[in-house]
């Protein structure tokens, strides 16, 4: 990776750790283990980061999605002699699907291909973060022209994400 690449790789995770930690605020209405704010969604897995992190990929890919990149932040922060707990991020996606949002909106690509952000709490919990359908959708103005898209998008980031976090019952 070149220092480019990982600089910008870098400011993303600090702007979405920094909205995380906001998002484990108590949202009225919704279920401590599930949590939406300023347009991230959080849900709280029942395996450590490793372990959910490795089902949501096997989960993304049996979904016929692409995985772009996974990203160790806390083994990245490792090398240049900082501590972070275990920390992952994912970006992911159908580049079909994505495509349709950018040729509605060029500039939802910021925000594409999707992210999930896997991550332990100061006391150990584990939680899967990503962006709000929804709210990417209002943040760059999407039309009708990919309504469609928008909610297929939401219910199979929901999907995968809970499936990941949750024990098979």
């Amino acid at each position: 990776m070149n220092k480019k690449t990982g600089l910008l790789l870098l400011a993303i995770f600090i702007i979405q750790l920094s909205f995380a930690q906001d998002s484990q605020k108590a949202v009225p209405g919704v279920k401590t283990e599930e949590k939406r704010s300023k347009g991230i969604v959080s849900v709280q897995s029942h395996y450590s980061v490793k372990e959910s992190m490795d089902r949501l990929v096997s989960i993304v890919e049996s979904k016929g999605m692409t995985v772009f990149l996974r990203m160790d932040h806390a083994k990245n922060a490792e090398k240049d002699g900082l501590a972070l707990r275990p920390t992952e991020l994912l970006f992911f996606g159908n580049p079909k699907a994505g495509t349709i949002l950018m040729q509605d909106q060029q500039i939802s690509g910021l925000d594409l291909p999707l992210k999930v952000l896997v991550w332990e709490d100061e006391t150990g919990k584990v939680w899967l973060n990503y962006n709000d359908v929804n709210w990417i959708a209002e943040r760059h103005g999407l039309t009708e022209k990919s309504k469609g898209i928008k909610k297929t998008m939401e219910s199979v980031m929901a999907a995968v994400v809970n499936a990941a976090a949750k024990t098979n019952l």
